[in-house]
C-alpha cells in the first residue's frame, strides 16, 4: 500500500496491487496493438524489414500509451468542473494528446538527424494519420473496458433522482456510519479511515471514497459503490459524484456553477439539472 500525505491529519492511500493490474493489461493490449500494426506495415511501412516493423511499431504503442493515457484523469477533472459530455471531452483530448504524438513519429521517421521540418499541409495528414491510429486505440480500450465491465459508470442520468437513497428524510442522521461488516465497498477500506463515508467520486475506472479521515481507491463501478450506501442519507449530485448530505458544510457559486463544500477541503461540483431539485429538498 502506498500513501500520500496531504495535509495534516489526512491522508489519502492507494492500493498498488490494483493499479499494477491495471497496467499490466493495458500494456498487454498494447503489444498486441503493436504486434498487428508491425504484422500489417499501415502508411507504407510495410516496406520496411518485419523486425525494424516490430520495434518501431511496439516502441510507438508504449510511447503513445504513456501520452494517451494521462487523458483520462485529465478528462475526468474537467468533466467535474465544466460539466460537459464525456465523449466530447475524450474527443478534445485526443486531439490535443495527437499533437506530442505525432512530432514523436515524424522525429523517429526522419532519424538519423537533420530533422526536416514539414510544410502545413504534409504536417496536417501526418498528424490526420497519427490521429486516426491513436483515437482507434483510444475506442479499443473503451470497448474493451465496457467488456469487463469496469467502465466509468455514472449510476444516474443528470437530474435523476436514485432511487437507493434515503436523501432529504432525516438531516440529523445524515453522518451516521454505515455498518462496514457485510458492505462489499466498506469492507475494501483501511480500518483507520473508519466507515463515515462522507463522499465518493469516480476517478478514472476506480472510486475515490472519501471519508472524514482521509480517502482510499477503490476498484468498482459507481452505481455499485452508491448501491452499498444506500442506508446512507445521501445523493449522487455529479455524474462524478455521489455526497451524504450532513457533510455538506457550505455552496460555492460562480455564475450557473454550484460546488459543496465537504469536510477535508473537499469540493463536488453539482450538476445543473440537479441545483433546482438539491435547493428544493433543502440542501441549500
Amino acid at each position: 500500500m502506498v500513501e500520500f500525505s496531504v495535509s495534516p491529519g489526512d491522508t489519502t492511500r492507494v492500493s498498488r496491487a490494483p493499479l499494477l493490474r491495471r497496467l499490466a493489461i493495458d500494456l498487454a493490449v498494447m503489444t498486441v496493438v503493436g504486434l498487428f500494426l508491425a504484422v500489417i506495415g499501415p502508411f507504407g511501412s510495410i516496406e520496411m524489414p518485419l523486425a525494424w516493423r516490430l520495434v518501431t511499431w511496439l516502441g510507438f504503442a508504449y510511447a503513445g500509451y504513456a501520452i494517451y493515457r494521462p487523458m483520462g484523469l485529465l478528462v475526468d477533472r474537467a468533466e467535474a468542473a465544466l460539466d460537459l459530455p464525456r465523449p466530447a471531452l475524450w474527443f478534445v483530448a485526443t486531439l490535443a494528446a495527437t499533437v506530442p504524438m505525432a512530432v514523436l513519429v515524424w522525429v523517429a521517421g526522419s532519424l538519423p538527424p537533420p530533422i526536416p521540418v514539414p510544410g502545413l499541409e504534409q504536417a496536417l495528414v501526418h498528424y490526420l494519420y497519427v490521429f486516426v491510429i491513436g483515437g482507434g486505440i483510444v475506442l479499443l480500450f473503451h470497448a474493451l473496458r465496457g467488456r469487463r465491465g469496469v467502465e466509468e459508470d455514472p449510476g444516474a442520468l443528470p437530474g435523476e433522482r436514485l432511487g437507493l437513497t434515503i436523501a432529504d428524510q432525516d438531516p440529523l442522521h445524515a453522518m451516521e456510519p454505515a455498518l462496514a461488516r457485510g458492505n462489499p465497498l466498506l469492507e475494501q477500506l483501511p480500518a483507520e479511515l473508519g466507515s463515515e463515508v462522507i463522499a465518493l467520486e469516480m476517478e478514472d475506472h476506480y472510486v475515490r471514497v472519501h471519508t472524514a479521515l482521509g480517502s482510499d481507491l477503490v476498484l468498482m463501478r459507481m452505481r455499485d459503490a452508491v448501491a452499498h450506501l444506500s442506508a446512507s442519507d445521501g445523493r449522487q449530485v455529479h455524474r462524478s459524484w455521489w455526497v451524504a448530505r450532513g457533510a455538506v458544510e457550505d455552496v460555492k457559486r460562480e455564475g450557473r456553477n454550484v460546488r459543496l463544500v465537504l469536510p477535508r477541503g473537499l469540493e463536488a461540483p453539482v450538476a445543473r439539472a440537479q441545483v433546482a431539485e438539491l435547493r428544493d429538498a433543502g440542501w441549500f
